[in-house]
C-alpha cells in the first residue's frame, strides 16, 4: 500500500499542475499577504469594515442564514460562528448523514442552536430546483416570513480527475461556480423580498490571480475536456474561482450599485486553511504542502480561516463589491481580469442560457414523469 502511494505521489509531482499548484499557489497567497502587510504600513489605500450585528425581521424571528458546503471546514465554521450573531442557520450539503452529524455537533456546543438542514447537492441541476420548494415550504410549516437575509456561496472541491455531472457539467466547475450561479438564482427572489437588508457571501480563492485570460463559451461552463492528455485541475480550479469573483461583481453592479435594492454582496476569500479541500491529492503531499504553509506562517484552521467570511458577511449593508481578505474587517483588491465588467456580462449571459435551458428540461421531465 505504501509504495503504491508513493508511485502515485511520483507519478503527480510529475505533472505541470503540480508545479502550478506548489510554485503559483503559493505565489499568489504569499503575494496577498504582502499587500495586506504593505496597506498596514503606508495606509494610503488600507480599507477595513467593522463587522455589525444583522438586524432581526422582527421581535421573534431571527434572520436566516443558509450555508452551502456546510458540514465541515469553513461551512461549518462559518455555521457556529453566525449561531452565535443571532441568525437562523440553515446547514445545505449533499449527505444526510455528515448533515445530521454537523447539527448534532454544533448542538452540543451550543444547546440553543436554532439550526435546520436541507440535503442538496450543487452539482445536480434538480436537486438545486428542488431546494427553492422545500424552502417555501418549510418557512410556511415555521410560520416565519418568506425571504432569506444571508447566503453564503462556500461549497466547493478541488478535483484531480476528469469527471462529470449527470447534467453533463464538468464536476468542478459545476460544483464550484455553475452550482453557485444556480442556487442564486433560485433564492434570489427570496432574498430581494426580505424586509431587511440581505446579502451574498460568495468564497472565493487566492487561486484566481493565476488566471490570465478567460475563454467564456458554454464549451467553458460545461467544461468540456479539449483534448487534453492531463486534467488541468488547477488551471480549472483558478478559473473557477475567477467566475466566483466575475458573478459577485456583477451581482453587485445590477443590484447595488444603483441602490435598486437592500441587497449587497461580497466576496471572501479565506486564505490558506487546513481542510479536507486537498483530500483527492497523495496524502504524504497534502500533510508536506500544509507543512509548508505553517513554516510560512500563512496557514490558519477553519476557526481562524473563517474570519474573512464573518467579515464579508456582516459588513455594513452599504458595503458591497467588496473582495475580503486577512480578517479584522479588512478588503483588498482582486485580480485586474475579475474587474472585466464585458467580461463578467458576459459569464453571466451564458451561464442564465445555460440555466434556463436546464430549467426548461427539468420542467419538461418533470411534466413526463406525472403524466406516465
Amino acid at each position: 500500500m505504501m509504495v503504491k502511494e508513493i508511485y502515485r505521489a511520483v507519478k503527480f509531482i510529475c505533472c505541470i499542475e503540480f508545479w502550478r499548484m506548489s510554485l503559483l499557489w503559493t505565489l499568489s497567497l504569499v503575494i496577498s499577504h504582502l499587500r495586506i502587510f504593505a496597506l498596514r504600513v503606508w495606509g494610503h489605500k488600507y480599507r477595513n469594515f467593522p463587522r455589525q450585528r444583522v438586524a432581526p425581521i422582527s421581535a421573534s424571528n431571527r434572520p436566516i442564514c443558509i450555508i452551502t458546503g456546510a458540514t465541515s471546514g469553513l461551512g461549518a465554521a462559518a455555521a457556529k460562528a453566525l449561531l452565535e450573531e443571532g441568525f437562523f442557520v440553515i446547514l445545505v450539503g449533499r449527505s444526510a448523514h455528515l448533515l445530521s452529524k454537523t447539527k448534532a455537533k454544533i448542538r452540543t456546543l451550543n444547546e440553543n442552536a436554532q439550526l435546520e438542514t436541507f440535503e442538496v447537492d450543487l452539482s445536480s441541476f434538480s436537486s438545486i430546483m428542488k431546494l427553492k420548494n422545500s424552502l417555501v415550504q418549510w418557512f410556511s410549516d415555521m410560520n416565519l416570513h418568506p425571504s432569506i437575509q444571508l447566503l453564503i456561496n462556500n461549497a466547493g472541491i478541488l478535483a484531480t480527475s476528469y469527471r462529470t455531472t449527470d447534467d453533463g457539467f464538468d464536476e468542478m466547475i459545476m460544483t464550484n461556480y455553475m452550482g453557485a450561479f444556480c442556487l442564486t438564482k433560485v433564492l434570489l427572489p427570496l432574498l430581494i423580498d426580505s424586509p431587511v437588508p440581505s446579502r451574498i457571501v460568495s468564497v472565493s480563492s487566492f487561486t484566481h490571480r493565476n488566471v490570465y485570460d478567460l475563454q467564456v463559451d458554454e464549451e467553458f461552463i460545461y467544461g468540456k475536456p479539449s483534448n487534453f492528455k492531463q486534467y488541468p485541475f488547477a488551471h480549472i480550479y483558478g478559473c473557477s474561482k475567477l467566475c466566483v469573483l466575475l458573478l459577485s461583481y456583477e451581482l453587485h453592479q445590477q443590484f447595488c450599485k444603483d441602490k435598486k435594492s437592500q441587497l449587497s454582496v461580497n466576496v471572501a476569500d479565506p486564505g490558506a486553511v487546513k481542510t479536507n479541500i486537498m483530500r483527492e491529492l497523495p496524502q504524504c503531499l497534502s500533510q508536506l504542502a500544509f507543512l509548508v504553509l505553517n513554516l510560512l506562517g500563512i496557514l490558519q484552521i477553519p476557526e481562524k480561516g473563517v474570519s474573512s467570511i464573518i467579515d464579508a458577511a456582516l459588513a455594513p449593508p452599504e458595503i458591497s463589491g467588496m473582495y475580503f481578505f486577512g480578517g479584522n474587517g479588512r478588503t483588498i483588491r482582486s485580480s485586474p481580469l475579475s474587474y472585466d465588467l464585458m467580461l463578467a456580462k458576459r459569464l453571466w449571459w451564458i451561464s442564465s442560457e445555460i440555466f434556463l435551458e436546464m430549467k426548461h428540461k427539468s420542467e419538461r421531465s418533470t411534466a413526463l414523469s406525472t403524466c406516465n
